[in-house]
């Protein structure tokens, strides 16, 4: 509960930059990873989010890289299973499993890498926005986009209760701990239905309750969220700059390239 994200990004010195800059780069990014046929523009724009991240956002490269592998192993595994059964071409080795013939070939390792490289450069530009930006700034860059203020004060309510629900669930968690309500399965499971009432009752409650104070203090349906004015200083337009023609350079001259 301690390490959460806005912690980190409450913490970081990009914080006080301009968050619409922050989103272009995101947004330039993504849409250029996705939308490149060779795995190494993706990568590209993970080692410079990954490197802005961390040097301009002075966020610990231990925990950054603890962060990425979550995705990265799990993408990992759907990669082999592309490289084993998608893609054509030369055959690059294989072996028999109980009869069956398991094969990577050329086009679906390439798959997989491609794959593979867009997740992590795609990721690399998520955790940069979310390990820079607190999300409060964010639903204000929503607001002053117009999206229907409904959406926004419901995310806004969403996230916050999201860490009072979970700090709930501990506290309920660790009382059943101490008292043997995970000692067997049969207990464990239990102890687990009887969290989930539980929880699901203060949640009732806790939403009555706000229910109730935001009726008591004239609430008419909208929230007054204020954005900070950051001017966009010139050495960050020519960072950004720079940034933006190196990956499209990248991406101009690796079109088509596959690593194998």
């Amino acid at each position: 509960m301690v390490n959460i994200l806005d912690d980190y990004a409450l913490m970081s010195p990009l914080r006080y930059r301009n968050n619409w800059l922050k989103l272009s780069i995101v947004t330039f990014g993504i849409l250029t990873g996705v939308s490149s046929t060779s795995p190494f523009t993706p990568l590209i724009i993970a080692w410079c989010m990954g490197f802005a991240t961390v040097y301009f956002g002075r966020t610990p490269l231990k925990f950054y890289l603890k962060l990425l592998a979550l995705p990265a192993g799990f993408v990992l595994t759907s990669a082999v299973i592309i490289a084993f059964f998608f893609g054509t071409g030369d055959t690059l080795f294989s072996f028999d499993i109980a009869g069956y013939t398991l094969a990577v070939k050329s086009g679906g390792l390439n798959m997989a890498l491609l794959v593979l490289s867009r997740t992590i450069g795609g990721m690399s530009c998520l955790f940069f926005l979310s390990l820079t930006t607190p999300m409060v700034e964010l639903f204000a860059v929503l607001k002053a986009t117009r999206f229907p203020d409904s959406f926004v004060e419901i995310a806004m309510m969403m996230y916050r209760y999201i860490f009072v629900f979970l700090e709930v669930a501990m506290g309920i968690r660790y009382a059943q701990t101490v008292r043997l309500g995970y000692r067997d399965l049969r207990t464990s499971f239990r102890s687990l239905v009887m969290l989930g009432t539980n929880l699901f009752i203060r949640s009732w409650e806790q939403g009555e309750k706000l229910y109730l104070s935001m009726n008591s203090r004239c609430y008419d349906g909208k929230m007054i969220l204020l954005e900070e004015k950051r001017p966009v200083r010139m050495p960050e337009v020519l960072l950004t700059c720079g940034y933006f023609v190196l990956v499209l350079v990248v991406f101009y001259l690796t079109r088509g390239i596959t690593l194998i």
